[in-house]
């Protein structure tokens, strides 16, 4: 793989957490906190699996390191984007060719052969809850088009 692709894939995953950031700008606590699903999750717990899902998939499975619990006492948006700047490091020290460090559940296999493809299940992921934000925000006040792209 060469480095205009990894430049490429971290874009693109940047783009997307950006979207997320985005679409929550302007919400205060009540609206993040506010449940517009059947399923009951809200905007914060979104942006918290999210935060916890590069936690995983960097940490955990890529470093091979000890994932550790949510961060307590900041807002979801920050906790967000302290963990993309630790995501980030991780990634800096790592190939895309390389293989994870850590166990791997089989489940999680087809994901997980390299850094370049859990790179690419984080932009998916990533991209599809920002649609699920885009619908909540909606539901909440009306906003629409939110976000850089």
């Amino acid at each position: 793989m060469n480095e205009p692709d990894r430049a490429d894939l971290l874009h693109y995953l940047q783009a997307q957490r950006d979207s997320v950031v985005a679409i929550v700008d302007g919400l205060d606590d009540a609206a993040l906190n506010r449940t517009v699903v059947p399923s009951g999750w809200t905007p914060a717990s979104m942006i918290m699996h999210l935060t916890g899902a590069e936690r995983y998939w960097c940490h955990g499975l890529l470093a091979g390191a000890e994932v550790g619990p949510d961060p307590v006492g900041i807002g979801p948006v920050q906790a967000y984007r302290e963990q993309w700047v630790r995501s980030d490091r991780v990634l800096a020290g790592l190939a895309l060719t390389d293989r994870p460090r850590g166990p791997v559940p089989p489940e999680h296999v087809p994901l997980s052969d390299s850094v370049r493809t859990v790179l690419l299940h984080l932009i998916e992921e990533t991209a599809r809850h920002a649609g699920h934000l885009d619908v909540a925000r909606e539901l909440i006040d009306g906003a629409t088009g939110l976000g850089p792209r």
